[in-house]
């Protein structure tokens, strides 16, 4: 396809709006309200660079028009998707999965393994953080154990960056000191302002793409451990519902469930009970 340089007066019309973010949240259960015009029209600029095409009006149209919208899905939903990740992100949670959590499902369950799912893993801050505090404890506590994490999220591009392991310094600094020496490389070139997660570590999380808004979850044996943080406050209540229902329905009884600080579960019949703050336990 030629690229073409796109008009500088070109905007997103009400309408275009209106069809993309109804798409956008058929597919992703992600909220487009009016007043995220201007930061759509932002994202999407460079899918126009990227496709050729000259306009917004020209960009729908090849996409509910002309049958584009199958092969732009992906990168239509990258674009808008937020990936805001750190490390040891609301710590209070990786406090109770070592104090409480963990020493509970070794002593509930009987598996060899334990199996943790990061179910919005976004650039791999998370999952990373989960096996750091899983090998830590299962090597002082219980080393014939042994553990997985899967990490998933809709966005190839955060997965592909998750996948390499690479951050910058900066958002390495929450890690602490002991976990960094275990898990995280250090370049040899000094001048560089990026450090990698060790090999053994990144062996212990597997990556893989998954919509939260499907009707199953392809995710294997329910899981001993859960984390859905900070991605609920996109969605409608009826969308939270469906995603909660799902997340419960793998996860085995008497297993944990983790939610972002901001997210509740009110209002919800799902066959679990508080036991910390946004912490839960499968009935």
């Amino acid at each position: 396809m030629m690229v073409r340089s796109q008009p500088l007066d070109d905007r997103l019309s009400k309408r275009n709006f209106e069809l993309l973010s109804k798409y956008i949240y058929n597919y992703s259960g992600i909220k487009m309200p009016q007043t995220k015009m201007t930061m759509l029209e932002g994202r999407l600029r460079r899918r126009l660079r990227v496709t050729g095409l000259p306009t917004f009006d020209s960009y729908c149209d090849y996409l509910f028009k002309h049958g584009g919208i199958e092969a732009e899905a992906i990168f239509l939903i990258d674009a808008v998707t937020t990936n805001k990740t750190d490390f040891f992100r609301e710590p209070k949670h990786f406090d109770y999965m070592m104090q409480r959590a963990l020493p509970d499902i070794l002593q509930t369950f009987g598996e060899r393994r334990i199996r943790t799912w990061s179910s919005a893993c976004s650039t791999g801050a998370e999952p990373y953080t989960i096996a750091m505090v899983m090998s830590d404890f299962l090597a002082a506590n219980a080393p014939e154990r042994d553990y997985f994490v899967l990490a998933t999220d809709l966005s190839t591009d955060v997965l592909q960056r998750a996948q390499r392991g690479i951050y910058q310094n900066d958002l390495l600094q929450p890690v602490p000191a002991a976990m960094m020496q275990k898990y995280v490389m250090q370049p040899s070139d000094n001048r560089r302002q990026e450090m990698r997660i060790s090999p053994k570590l990144r062996s212990r999380v597997g990556f893989a793409r998954l919509n939260l808004m499907d009707q199953a979850y392809p995710v294997g044996d329910p899981m001993h451990i859960i984390f859905c943080r900070n991605v609920l406050i996109y969605f409608d209540k009826p969308t939270q519902n469906h995603v909660l229902t799902r997340l419960c329905n793998n996860l085995l009884p008497g297993g944990y469930l983790f939610i972002g600080h901001s997210e509740t579960v009110t209002g919800f019949d799902l066959p679990i009970r508080q036991v910390a703050n946004t912490v839960f336990k499968r009935i």
